[in-house]
């Protein structure tokens, strides 16, 4: 619907069956496409509006894609977002369940903003349905999340490479983690200082964060100062995407700056329900809005960002995946790709909660009087309680010997946590999220029906093999023991879960099966590959295998998940695939030091 003229950007429309030149922007606008696709629209006749890329969903990817593509003010970029705008009037204090970081489970506890996905019952976990939140607003998920930045391991982008995404290991990733950070505490050689993604450390300096990070050196466990630096492993304080006391989601830091820009144009409440081909080649979108069926046709590539269950989703929907499940649903098959769907990879994780013996956890912050007084002061001046999402501190430890890197993960929060916070804490707790990070339990996802509108059958496979359970257990065992060190003595009183009776490895297992719970990193489900692999979605360049035009950019190319959250590598992911689909050669830092553990003999 953009066409260049003078620097300035004009609407241009497609006439349906017929091709036209727009002189200015010395560009050919082929509407065989929009021909072939026209015999079959009731509104054929109408004008349909063409760019150069559609970016379907404006999540925690879908934001850096639109910002960086249409820097490029000779090219014409629409994105595509089925939920809402992340603010209400244009103001952030009428969206406070969005902006304020500590009214995070707000969101989590309906559908507004929220896809609202459930699980097949797990047959390792008690038969539960585990409950899947995702973004359905601007920024995402990154718009519902705890904020916790972490971008995993330098191992997890060499295996990459290794499972086929060429140009995707450490030394290359890097550059992009740094182009999109600006850290507070300013750039180095791992951190950036000037990116448009604000990252900060917790303000608290709660006594229960300092008692963690204490017990775990007492336990033997290293101290550093910067897990998403040269060491990540050990404890320590914990960066967090909050900027002057307000989340900032990919929404904050990406899109809307850009609004202004004329060759951006984006839509929101629009539920993408099919990707248009002529041929192989992919020519645009069919999408609803306000109950209208509506086109749009990309002049250069249509580009997948709905995140790890909706870009798959919408490949099968448009005939792209495994053809005998395509064929059993009556969808035409445009390409038959198994892996659409498969190798889904998710994190698990449980708390381990111990009473505190002193009135110094959120406990009291969560009854009525106080969350008015803290949502007042957030407000009035953004500081306070509600300015930070509380999980200031973690770390990464081995599980045991042999282990290269760490592959157990831990966020403390001095506070208890029940139902995903949907229900109130009871008493003066705390907690550690903990959970294992590179399980080996492989799921999958189907679509229901070929109805759009049909959430798609999830099927993690939680706890298939016997060293998911193993590590398990270990988790249980190796976080009790660090808050039975002496930091704890002055608050720690009995604890909570999973209880003093949970004590064999049989009461663990039991426990485990009965509170181990989704940590919302749901990944892999396109993965990156070679063109090789009967099971590769995408090419290292974020192809679509097979198509042409068609590229999926977010966490669902992830070859295998990585070892901590999954927000600040996609982001990291969206900054490389700018690059590669506007042509400029890839940023490199070679043989960038990375800590190896003394010794791989003992567990710590």
């Amino acid at each position: 619907e953009l066409c260049s003229l003078r620097g300035e950007f004009v609407p241009r429309t497609r006439n349906m069956g017929q091709s036209f030149f727009c002189a200015s922007s010395y560009r050919f606008f082929s509407a065989t496409a929009a021909h072939l696709n026209a015999s079959s629209s009731p509104t054929a006749n109408h004008k349909t509006p063409s760019y150069s890329y559609i970016i379907v969903g404006a999540g925690s990817a879908g934001c850096v894609l639109a910002n960086r593509l249409s820097e490029d003010t000779h090219e014409s970029v629409l994105q595509l977002e089925a939920g809402p705008k992340d603010m209400v009037l244009g103001n952030l204090r009428l969206s406070w369940k969005i902006h304020m970081p500590a009214a995070l489970t707000y969101n989590l506890c309906d559908d507004k903003y929220n896809w609202y996905y459930h699980t097949l019952p797990q047959a390792h976990l008690n038969n539960r349905v585990l409950y899947w939140p995702r973004g359905r607003v601007w920024g995402g998920s990154s718009s519902l999340n705890a904020m916790v930045y972490i971008r995993g391991h330098a191992e997890d982008y060499n295996r990459w490479q290794t499972e086929g995404a060429e140009g995707w290991d450490y030394e290359h990733c890097l550059p992009y983690f740094r182009k999109a950070q600006c850290h507070e505490l300013g750039e180095n050689r791992y951190r950036g200082g000037s990116g448009p993604l604000h990252v900060s450390r917790g303000k608290t300096n709660h006594p229960l964060h300092k008692a963690f990070i204490e017990a775990g050196q007492q336990a033997g466990y290293p101290f550093t100062d910067d897990m998403n630096g040269h060491q990540q492993e050990g404890l320590g304080w914990m960066d967090m995407t909050i900027f002057k006391g307000k989340r900032w989601s990919t929404a904050s830091a990406y899109l809307r700056p850009v609004l202004g820009r004329p060759n951006l144009k984006t839509e929101v409440h629009c539920l993408t329900t099919k990707i248009l081909f002529d041929g192989n080649r992919a020519v645009g979108v069919e999408y609803t809005q306000k109950g209208q069926k509506k086109r749009a046709f990309a002049d250069k590539e249509v580009i997948l960002s709905g995140g790890a269950i909706n870009s798959p989703q919408l490949l099968m929907l448009s005939g792209v995946g495994n053809a005998d499940d395509l064929k059993q649903l009556g969808i035409p098959v445009v390409q038959h790709l198994p892996g659409v769907g498969s190798n889904l990879q998710d994190h698990l994780e449980l708390y381990v909660q111990q009473q505190c013996t002193q009135p110094i956890t959120l406990y009291k912050a969560q009854k009525p009087f106080h969350m008015v007084k803290i949502g007042l002061e957030w407000l009035a001046l953004f500081t306070g309680y509600g300015a930070t999402a509380h999980l200031e501190s973690g770390g990464f430890i081995r599980s045991r010997p042999h282990v290269t890197h760490p592959d157990i993960q831990f966020h403390f929060l001095p506070s208890q946590v029940i139902d995903h916070g949907r229900v109130a804490s009871k008493v003066e707790a705390y907690q550690v999220h903990v959970g294992p990070m590179r399980s080996t339990s492989i799921g999958w996802m189907k679509l229901k029906s070929a109805n759009p509108l049909d959430h798609p059958i999830l099927q993690p496979n939680y706890l298939s093999t016997d060293i998911d359970v193993w590590e398990f257990r270990e988790c249980v065992k190796l976080s009790r023991e660090i808050f039975t060190q002496k930091a704890f003595d002055p608050f720690r009183g009995p604890e909570v879960q999973p209880g003093p009776q949970v004590q064999s490895d049989a009461d663990i297992d039991a426990f485990v099966r009965q509170k181990a719970d989704s940590a919302y990193h749901p990944s892999c489900t396109c993965k990156m590959g070679s063109p090789s692999d009967p099971m590769a979605v995408v090419d290292s360049n974020t192809r679509v295998l097979g198509l042409e035009r068609l590229r999926v950019v977010d966490a669902s190319i992830m070859p295998s998940i990585v070892s901590g959250n999954l927000n600040a590598p996609t982001i990291m992911m969206a900054e490389k695939a700018a690059d590669i689909i506007r042509g400029r050669p890839p940023l490199v830092d070679p043989e960038v030091p990375v800590y190896q553990p003394p010794t791989l003999d003992t567990q710590r």
